[in-house]
């Protein structure tokens, strides 16, 4: 195969998808950092990052990468309606100008096996910077939640139940934006200290706004929010150890063979 950069060496690129913001003001910081980490690392080709519900989209970014393929990896808690309906509806958009070339999807980074591990190390590092014993300290995981998708809320429970069993912090629990159980429910009968994060993998008006303000409405003087996703420093990691496998397992033709998580999912194949 010879490559659009005339060699016979196919050039992969990493499309990092995110929800964004749009609201006046609105800044998608954590993206444009983990991206510049990520070129830094130059795993890929080329790294861009596009977004659902800001600029550039997904299809403008998809079209602006040179590369022969395109790999897609969706900073997402879940599989839900924007990893499943809404981004390869864009990613088919971009498509149609070059339905020759590949576009890829990796599973979002919620079901990453790796994501838990770095919330493992702020949860330990939050309760050791304030001194507090993880067997009398709660955690909550503050996640959106949807009414009409239950995505949200599976991941959610899955993420806190890979940290109880491998923590000892006294008790891990849930809450949620849109669904119950509400912050405020999860942790009205949760004494001691308990340390907050959210599950957010942007700094948008979730990450940004809901969660801490919903904290500083309980009142209480033993909580404590550890940050979002979009603050975790490991997450380059998670997202480079992923990409890395994948590029080199369809190099190999090795497409599915490294498992579900680091499998390329071949979406335009004309």
């Amino acid at each position: 195969m010879t490559s659009r950069h005339g060699t016979n060496k196919r050039t992969f690129a990493l499309l990092l998808a995110a929800h964004g913001e749009r609201k006046d003001g609105a800044i998608n910081v954590g993206v444009a950092r983990l991206a510049a980490v990520l070129r830094s690392r130059a795993i890929a080709h080329e790294v861009g990052i596009g977004f659902i519900k800001s600029a550039p989209s997904i299809a403008e970014t998809a079209r602006a990468l040179r590369a022969d393929e395109i790999v897609v990896y969706p900073l997402f808690l879940s599989d839900g309606y924007f990893t499943r309906m809404r981004l390869p509806e864009m990613l088919n958009t971009a498509s149609l100008a070059d339905r020759r070339r590949p576009i890829h999807m990796l599973p979002p980074l919620g079901l990453d096996p790796g994501l838990v591990l770095v919330l493992i190390d702020r949860l330990m590092e939050t309760a050791q910077a304030r001194g507090l014993a993880a067997a009398r300290t709660g955690v909550i995981l503050l996640a959106h939640g949807s009414s009409k998708d239950p995505a949200s809320h599976i991941a959610t429970a899955r993420i806190a139940a890979e940290v109880g069993r491998r923590t000892s912090f006294r008790a891990v629990r849930t809450a949620l934006l849109e669904e119950p159980p509400s912050l405020r429910e999860a942790a009205s009968d949760l004494s001691g200290p308990i340390i907050i994060f959210g599950l957010f993998a942007g700094e948008g008006m979730h990450g940004g706004g809901d969660a801490p303000q919903l904290v500083e409405d309980l009142g209480r003087s033993d909580t404590v929010f550890a940050g979002t996703i979009a603050q975790l420093d490991g997450i380059a990691d998670v997202v480079a150890t992923a990409v890395a496998r994948a590029i080199e397992g369809e190099k190999r033709g090795l497409r599915g063979g490294g498992g579900p998580w680091v499998a390329l999912l071949p979406l335009l194949r004309r």
